[in-house]
């Protein structure tokens, strides 16, 4: 079985004072069934992992794909787990569309991340003319196949479909168009790695709220998660982790 993920990307938002929100989603869901991430910026990953202590995983926002190097302003994974992160975000839409990277930056970045014993959650997800052009499952498929490593597993894998014009603009898919794209992802997962393609989740994020979060969670091979806006206030990602729960 896999586990269900609550997982929230912080973005550039959040300072020290911003982990009274952790604490009190802590105190509000002391026992969530569901496993909770959370990926503030780098400056903040230390501090949240030592006021979790492991009841609420914490992640990074990126990697670089070398351990080491000349690389100002870049974090390498190993730093990231040093730092007490479990798990980090590569791949996503805002940095292949602002830092132009490639599928095949995002394959190194999550090989490095494995490397570094932390969790690599890839991001996927067309843009609003691919979708409108009937080209979204081929997007998604060289996406999927280009920026996942061999040799990935449900234990160092998590990928996360976010449509790229759903993404903190309030839109979000049809139903039916998350559970295509979805069963389209689990499909070519166990294609590809056979019986740990069943065992990696699978995270649908786009405008997730409390108020569609049920209905996403209820929706076919969607395992949880990844959200924006929302996961920075501890009552509203509670309630969509209380949804997860119910799901």
């Amino acid at each position: 079985m896999r586990r269900k993920l609550a997982a929230g990307n912080w973005k550039m938002n959040g300072t020290t004072a911003s982990l009274s929100e952790v604490s009190a989603l802590m105190a509000a869901h002391p026992e969530p069934g569901c496993e909770v991430l959370l990926c503030p910026p780098a400056t903040l990953v230390a501090a949240m992992a030592a006021l979790t202590q492991g009841k609420i995983a914490v992640g990074g926002q990126d990697c670089h794909a070398n351990a080491s190097g000349a690389h100002t302003g870049d974090i390498a994974a190993a730093m990231l787990k040093d730092a007490g992160a479990s798990h980090v975000i590569v791949g996503h839409s805002e940095r292949r569309a602002d830092h132009a990277e490639t599928n095949e930056m995002v394959r190194a970045k999550a090989q490095a991340a494995r490397a570094a014993g932390l969790v690599a959650v890839i991001c996927l997800g067309e843009t609003e003319a691919q979708r409108d052009a009937g080209e979204t499952l081929d997007v998604i498929g060289q996406q999927l196949f280009a920026s996942t490593p061999d040799g990935a597993t449900g234990a160092n894998t998590v990928i996360a479909y976010e449509p790229i014009w759903a993404i903190g603009t309030g839109r979000t898919p049809t139903l039916a168009q998350i559970a295509e794209v979805h069963d389209f992802i689990r499909s070519e997962l166990a294609g590809r790695f056979g019986a740990e393609g069943g065992l990696m989740r699978v995270l649908y994020g786009g405008s997730v709220k409390p108020s569609n979060a049920a209905e996403i969670f209820a929706t076919s091979n969607v395992d949880g998660a990844l959200v924006g806006g929302a996961s920075l206030k501890a009552a509203d990602f509670g309630a969509i982790i209380a949804a997860l729960d119910a799901a």
